[in-house]
This record gives C-alpha cells, structure tokens and sequence, in this order.
C-alpha cells in the first residue's frame, strides 16, 4: 500500500490551511509495519501497493466488482444511519481522508467523525477494492455536529478550505476517482447551503471548480486503522490535537 503524505502548513486562521495548493511536490511513501504506533497489526491488503493505473480508474476488475446488482443498489441506496438525538450529519470528500477528518475534529459543535467509503457501486468495500480504481467510491468523511453550536455554512467553510477543488479526480501526488472532490448532501437545505456556497467561492478562485453536489449515498465505516488516524499519531506516533479551536498546522503522513 502506497500512504499519503503532505507537507506542514501554517495555518492563517483556525483549519485554514495557507497553503492549501502546494501539494504537488509530496510524494508517497511505502509503509513500514514496523513503524506504525501501538505495534498495530495491519492487514496485508493494505501492504500491498497501488498500481497507477488502477489509481485512475483503469485497474482490473475485482470480485467485489461482480456483486449482485441488489448489493449495488444497496450502495447507491441513501445513507439510512441516524444521528444521535438533536444532531445532524454532513458528509464531504476532500482527498485522503486522514487530514480532512482532523479539520473536522477539531471544529467546535462537531461531536462525531468518521472516515469511510461512498458514492461507490459495490455493497461492503474494503480499502483495497476501493483503490482498485474500479468501484467509483469516495474517500469521505461523515460529520455528525450539534446545528445550535455549528452551523452547516462553518463546515463548508473548513471542506473549501482543506483542498483545491478545481483539480479533477486529484488532491496533490493522491491521483484516482476515490480523491475527487464531493459534497453530499442529507437535506434540502444543506443542498442549497452547499450550491450557494459554491457559487461564492468560485468568484474568489480563478479556475473551475469540479466539486460534485449529490445526496449522501450508503456510508461504509473505513476499517479501524483510518479512524482519527492522525489522532492516534499517524505512521510516526506523532499525536496531533483534536482540541476545539486548535490551529496547530495538520501535518498528514503515511
């Protein structure tokens, strides 16, 4: 498996990043099981590298591919999980996840995260079917959030800021389908928020900007090894503050 990485950033304001477009020159890396925190046990799917061509969308088909067309309808089914009581769920894709979910983390009002998988065309992906190139599923991240301490339009605010999304199927050296950039809406009113949104960033950027808006599809729980990955110290042990209202840079490594 090939791991993302990006260069520290400053920050000019809490989550934003100042240089959000300098991402071209980082590269990934192998991971080295031995080094990974807390002697994680990481399954070998996830050792094995990446072809390029599957990064784009070219791979060979998996079995995975090959499910029924009711597991797929699944899939393309809407996101029927419920938030806790007086709560709401967002639901973005940004590039790798990793960083993109401590942005969120640490935004006052967000009570839950998660990284996972959707958009795609197959019911239970793994990580490795999903980097195959061939299943269409988006990296995301699921954000549960108290809308009377946070609103909607805040965490837009962090999705734009977190990314370039004028790069098509692209954030930086991370190339494939599952990096695009998406909003995926639960609500009428988060559909319009996010339109609106859009249209105002795209007076402030000189290019087109590519962000899909579509309604939030079936959402699969990434395995536990991507959860607040960054969190937990990342390939190097290096804990980064999920503290509300932290501004540290978000330094995202493999």
């Amino acid at each position: 498996m090939l791991l993302h990485l990006a260069a520290p950033a400053s920050l000019t304001t809490p989550l934003l990043a100042s240089s959000r477009f300098s991402l071209l020159p980082l590269r990934k890396v192998p991971v080295n099981s031995s080094t990974l925190p807390f002697n994680s046990r990481i399954p070998s799917h996830l050792l094995r590298p990446m072809s390029w061509l599957g990064k784009l969308g070219f791979g060979n088909r998996t079995a995975a591919t090959l499910d029924s067309s009711s597991a797929s309808s699944i899939a393309q089914g809407p996101d029927d999980d419920i938030p806790a009581p007086a709560q709401e769920f967002a639901q973005f894709g940004a590039g790798c996840f990793w960083g993109v979910e401590l942005a969120f983390q640490r935004v006052p009002g967000v009570t839950k995260t998660e990284v996972g998988y959707s958009q795609g065309l197959i019911h239970n992906p793994t990580y490795n079917d999903v980097c195959t190139g061939t299943t269409d599923h988006s990296e995301v991240i699921r954000v549960q959030y108290d809308p009377k301490e946070c609103s909607y339009e805040t965490l837009l605010d962090v999705f734009w800021a977190r990314h370039d999304p004028t790069t098509l199927n692209r954030q930086g050296n991370d190339v494939g389908t599952q990096y695009r950039s998406g909003i995926y809406y639960y609500t009428p009113e988060q559909e319009k928020a996010a339109r609106e949104s859009m249209e105002k960033q795209q007076k402030v950027l000189n290019r087109k900007i590519v962000t899909e808006i579509l309604p939030a599809k079936k959402f699969y729980r990434a395995e536990e090894y991507h959860q607040q990955y960054l969190a937990k110290g990342g390939r190097f042990g290096s804990k980064q503050s999920t503290e509300k209202g932290c501004n540290d840079p978000i330094r995202c490594y493999g």
